[in-house]
């Protein structure tokens, strides 16, 4: 026997997973784990057993429900997974899964659509932080084709517009976690900052490398990986993040002069694998990064002068986009963070696991939605 699990498995950015309510899964985090890691197939490098993809940017999971607080429509858990480990982490952001939260709520019916385009508010239970994001509904249905494209993710799509709220200091305590633009650690100048996602920012030629490497490259280079690691297992206790040997961040950015027109070329960990593309809360704390006088950008990033700024970051498959917005009095402060993504409803259906992992809600569960049966292996 085999527990069937209600899911929509969807592209949200440049990532993709499985999207459930929250209501279908189990309410303790042990067995809720469990059961996540059979339906990715983990830990195991292929994923064979399971619907990850054998990649970071694929083994990923995104669990959604009704908003619990005033104001906010709805709640959305990010759960990162790593192919070859048996972890589930939930400490940090993720701003692709993200831009599929409100279609999986649309396509579910958690909740309905207003109008030609459906703005809701949600808030990130990983780090507490809120975003308004803007949908196409015409008809009262999602609009899943149009011409936005993003970098990383081929054709085009209609575009999401996720307009974030509050995001300095998202994990690490504040947007400077170690109290400065700039520090040396390990023998290397970085810009440890967290403006959604925890990044450790460097010059690539810091590492004796061009920062222009392809990710084949850069993730054949062990002696590169080596030395990053120990730079940012030194920066997570400099960020007051404490031993991160086993956490997925911060993330490792190296930076480079821009080369396609760009403010600022970058490679990016995630944290031992490079990026094909780069994060979308990652894209947003370079790009605030960028905007900091005396960061490690400096010299090397092309800037606008105006206060609301658009910072073009170069990834090795592209460039992101990210609207900054600076206080006019205090050109230190970023004030807001906008950007584009897309999404796409690959599938709809059930993900199995094992009765022996998770027999199902049992009598006298609440639940708000029906209770996943219980299929027979054919």
């Amino acid at each position: 026997m085999q527990t069937a699990i209600p899911c929509l498995f969807m592209r949200g950015g440049t990532s993709r997973g499985p999207f459930f309510n929250a209501a279908d899964l189990p309410a303790d985090i042990p067995t809720r784990d469990k059961v996540l890691l059979a339906v990715m197939g983990s830990p195991d490098k292929r994923q064979i057993d399971g619907l990850g993809g054998a990649h970071p940017l694929t083994s990923k999971v995104g669990i959604v429900s009704r908003g619990s607080r005033p104001g906010v429509d709805l709640d959305f858990l990010f759960a990162q997974l790593q192919p070859d480990k048996d972890t589930v982490d939930t400490t940090p952001n993720c701003g692709n899964m993200l831009a599929a939260v409100v279609p999986f709520a649309l396509e579910t019916g958690l909740v309905k659509p207003h109008g030609d385009t459906t703005t809701l508010r949600v808030l990130t239970l990983n780090t507490d932080m809120l975003c308004d994001i803007a949908v196409q509904t015409p008809n009262g249905h999602v609009e899943y084709e149009g011409t936005a494209r993003i970098d990383g993710a081929p054709g085009t799509s209609a575009p999401i517009k996720i307009n974030f709220l509050d995001t300095a200091g998202s994990v690490a305590p504040g947007l400077l976690p170690t109290g400065h633009v700039r520090d040396v650690i390990d023998g290397i100048t970085v810009t440890c900052i967290d403006n959604g996602m925890p990044l450790v920012i460097f010059k690539a030629a810091d590492v004796g490398r061009t920062g222009y490497e392809s990710v084949d490259q850069l993730n054949a280079d062990t002696e590169l990986k080596a030395r990053i690691e120990r730079l940012r297992i030194a920066c997570g206790h400099a960020m007051k993040l404490g031993d991160v040997t086993s956490k997925n961040y911060p993330k490792m950015t190296l930076i480079a002069a821009p080369r396609a027109g760009g403010a600022i070329s970058t490679r990016s960990f995630i944290p031992h694998v490079c990026h094909d593309a780069i994060g979308v809360l990652a894209a947003v704390t370079v790009a605030t990064a960028c905007v900091l006088d005396g960061s490690t950008t400096q010299g090397i990033a092309v800037v606008p002068d105006q206060n609301v700024k658009t910072i073009s970051v170069e990834h090795p498959t592209g460039e992101f986009s990210v609207e900054i917005e600076v206080d006019p009095a205090n050109p230190q402060s970023v004030t807001r963070a906008a950007l584009l993504r897309t999404a796409r409803l690959l599938m709809r259906g059930e993900a199995m696991v094992p009765a022996s992992v998770w027999a199902g809600h049992q009598a006298g569960d609440h639940r708000a939605t029906p209770e996943p049966r219980r299929a027979r292996q054919g």
